[in-house]
C-alpha cells in the first residue's frame, strides 16, 4: 500500500472539514432536497407558538398597543415625484444642499391622531434634526436644494394602523410640494416577555430582519431575512394568532461541503390568511417585534 499518497489526501480531507465547520455547513438540519427535516420545523414552530404565547395578554403587549410605533417611511418624497432621474438619484443618495434657514421651535410636543381612540402626545423633532435625519450626503453630485421648512401634518401607517402624525415640511426647489419628515419621535419598545432563542438551537430557525412592506389589502406582507451564500434562500413561514403574527424563518437547500460566511438578505413575500390589521408581528428568533426598516438603513421605529 503506498501510505506516502493517502497522506495528502487525508490532510485534503482535513482542511475540507475545517473550513466547512468554520462556515457553519450542514447547521440548518436539512433533509433530502434542501428541505427542513420534520423535527426542525416543529422545534422552529414550537418556538413561535412559545413566543404568542407570551406575548398575548402581557404587559408588553399593552404598552405596545397604547404606543406609537411607525410602520412605513419617516420620509415622504414630494406628491407630484421626482421630476428627473438627477433629482431621484440625488434622493437615492441622501444628497441634499440647505439654501435657506430653518425654523427654530420651543419645546413643544406633537400629536399622533388615530381614525379612533384618544390622540396621543409626543416629543417633537426640531427642524434641523429632522434635516439633518435625510441630508446625510454634501458631495459634489446631483442634490435636491432645501429652501425652508414649516410645521405640518402627514399621515404614516402605524402599529396601530393609519394615523395623522405632526411633520415638517421642507420647500425643495423646483416644486410645488414639500419633502415631508415626520417629526414626533416613537414610543419606547416595551421589554419582551420572552427572551431571544439561542441562534442555531431552534432546528436552523433564523432571525427575520425587517418587515419591508405591507400590501394594501393586509393579507401580505414582505419581510428582509438573512442567509447564506450556499443555500437556496431563506424561508419564512407563520404562525397566526388573534393577537399577533410570529415569523419563523430558516433556509432552504442548504449544501454540503467548503462554503464562505458571507450573509446575504433577501425580500421575502409572506402570505397571511387574515389582514395583518393591529395584530403585533413578531420575529420567532428574538422574541421581539419586527421593525420597519428600508434596504439601506435603521429603522425608524427603534433602534
Amino acid at each position: 500500500m503506498n501510505t506516502q499518497a493517502k497522506r495528502p489526501v487525508s490532510l485534503l480531507l482535513a482542511l475540507l472539514l475545517g473550513a466547512c465547520l468554520l462556515a457553519g455547513c450542514g447547521d440548518d438540519q436539512r433533509g433530502d432536497g434542501g428541505h427542513a427535516n420534520n423535527d426542525s420545523l416543529q422545534k422552529q414552530e414550537r418556538r413561535a407558538r412559545e413566543v404568542a404565547d407570551a406575548w398575548q395578554g402581557s404587559a408588553a403587549a399593552s404598552a405596545w398597543s397604547q404606543g406609537y410605533y411607525p410602520m412605513a417611511d419617516v420620509v415622504q418624497t414630494p406628491e407630484s415625484g421626482w421630476l428627473t432621474e438627477t433629482d431621484a438619484r440625488a434622493y437615492e443618495t441622501k444628497n441634499f444642499v440647505l439654501r435657506g434657514k430653518l425654523p427654530i421651535t420651543a419645546t413643544v410636543r406633537g400629536k399622533v391622531e388615530w381614525g379612533s381612540g384618544a390622540p396621543l402626545s409626543r416629543p417633537l423633532m426640531g427642524a434641523q434634526k429632522a434635516y439633518q435625519s435625510f441630508a446625510l450626503n454634501k458631495s459634489e453630485g446631483p442634490r435636491l436644494t432645501v429652501t425652508g421648512a414649516r410645521l405640518g401634518e402627514t399621515t404614516i401607517t402605524t402599529s396601530r394602523g393609519s394615523a395623522a402624525v405632526s411633520a415638517w415640511l421642507f420647500t425643495l426647489e423646483g416644486y410645488d410640494t414639500p419633502l415631508r419628515r415626520v417629526a414626533v419621535t416613537p414610543s419606547k419598545l416595551p421589554k419582551p416577555p420572552i427572551g431571544q432563542a439561542q441562534q442555531g438551537s431552534v432546528g436552523g430557525l433564523r432571525r427575520v430582519a425587517r418587515l419591508a412592506g405591507t400590501a394594501m389589502d393586509g393579507r401580505s406582507i414582505t419581510v428582509r431575512a438573512t442567509h447564506g451564500a450556499c443555500d437556496d434562500g431563506p424561508v419564512v413561514k407563520v404562525l397566526e394568532t388573534d393577537e399577533s403574527v410570529v415569523l419563523y424563518a430558516s433556509v432552504g437547500g442548504a449544501q454540503g461541503g467548503p462554503c464562505s460566511t458571507e450573509m446575504l438578505e433577501q425580500s421575502v413575500k409572506v402570505q397571511l390568511r387574515q389582514p395583518l390589521g393591529d395584530r403585533i408581528l413578531l420575529d420567532a428568533l428574538t422574541g421581539r417585534p419586527v421593525p420597519y426598516g428600508e434596504p439601506d438603513g435603521q429603522s425608524p421605529s427603534w433602534t
